[in-house]
């Protein structure tokens, strides 16, 4: 059995919880919800330079 610290609260969490095993690595809803809440409210970041508005492939611009 497989136990990891839940992301959020720090609470040991099985892997095989019944009718939990969506959820893992969170212990309850709560805890996935608070961190999803983190995501949205862009709390978490991924390193690098931003990229520069309007130069993605398959932009509006590109199609003319």
């Amino acid at each position: 059995m497989r136990v990891l610290a839940c992301p959020t609260c720090k609470t040991p969490v099985a892997r095989d919880r019944p009718g939990l095993e969506k959820l893992f690595p969170f212990c309850s809803e709560r805890c996935h919800l608070i961190d999803l809440g983190r995501w949205f409210g862009e709390e978490y970041r991924i390193a690098g330079e931003p990229a520069a508005i309007g130069t993605a492939r398959g932009s509006d611009d590109d199609a003319q």
